[in-house]
């Protein structure tokens, strides 16, 4: 006896119209905000390779008729030249990403983990300071460091961007920690394993994104600080690199401000974060969303 089975006709669910339409507007909006964002970047990039002339020329010219690199030469001689800047902005940046992470690691773990008494409270107050400006709080802080003899260091204006950075760093990894599973945990407790080697080899695999999301806005949150290294540094050879980026704003050349000197040091500001947020991108939107939402 032979069954024959018969299959009924499978229908195509037609796609709406509307849907691709849709597609194709949010592209375009998309395309349309980074034709906005990018363009004032590849201004200041063409400008910085005008020649001197062509650069203060008024009105200003946006596609350079010759190339030259003299603004990179002037900025490479600026006052204490350019490298010692760089170095400093570097070194800065530095500072404050080991600071924020030595702080913001173990208290986002103890936060998440241990049973500390109004842990929810004191997290809660810990956040609060995302709400206070900065700005705020630079006179105290200055009169403090000043006391201690941090002014006109790096190693203070690292406390500094530190102070700033740490609020955030600490929602985002308390989040992610808290997100781990408490069975994995459970069982390193079993083995023998310690507070401190748990954190190191249970919790800090596995939050990896989180971690080099934290140590990207605090690097991008300390190269581009500005008013802070302002008022903590008294010596030029102190400044970093958008302070004296300023300062050369101030001054004049043959009656102007040198434009193209400028728009060369502002797109070499601009290359290191790019650089570092094109290699860690992938940590980085997998770190935000993982400490964004618990």
């Amino acid at each position: 006896m032979t069954a024959t089975l018969e299959r009924a006709p499978v229908r195509a669910v037609p796609r709406p119209a509307r849907t691709g339409r849709t597609g194709y507007l949010v592209a375009a909006g998309c395309i349309a905000i980074s034709t906005v964002m990018l363009l004032p970047l590849v201004y200041s990039a063409l400008a910085s390779i005008k020649p001197t002339a062509e650069a203060a020329a008024t009105p200003p010219t946006y596609l350079p008729h010759g190339v030259s690199l003299d603004s990179y030469r002037r900025l490479w001689d600026y006052q204490e030249g350019l490298l010692t800047y760089l170095g400093n902005s570097f070194g800065t940046a530095v500072l404050t990403i080991v600071l924020t992470l030595l702080l913001t690691v173990p208290a986002a773990y103890g936060l998440a983990r241990f049973p500390v008494p109004g842990r929810e409270l004191i997290f809660l107050v810990l956040l609060l300071a995302l709400i206070v400006p900065y700005q705020a709080l630079l006179t105290p802080m200055f009169l403090m460091f000043a006391r201690i003899g941090l002014t006109n260091s790096l190693i203070g204006l690292a406390v500094l961007h530190t102070t700033i950075q740490l609020p955030f760093s600490l929602y985002i990894l308390r989040n992610t920690f808290a997100a781990v599973p408490r069975e994995i945990e459970e069982a390193a407790v079993m083995d023998g394993a310690g507070s401190l080697q748990i954190l190191r080899r249970v919790f800090l695999p596995p939050t990896v994104p989180a971690v080099v999301t934290v140590t990207l806005f605090a690097f991008i949150t300390s190269w581009n600080e500005f008013l802070g290294a302002l008022v903590m540094m008294s010596s030029s050879a102190k400044f970093t690199l958008p302070v004296i980026l300023a300062t050369a704003r101030t001054e004049t050349s043959l009656g102007g401000t040198d434009w193209g000197m400028l728009q060369a040091g502002v797109t070499i500001s601009i290359i290191p974060c790019v650089l570092v947020y094109l290699l860690l991108q992938r940590y980085y939107m997998a770190g935000l969303m993982s400490g964004a939402v618990k």
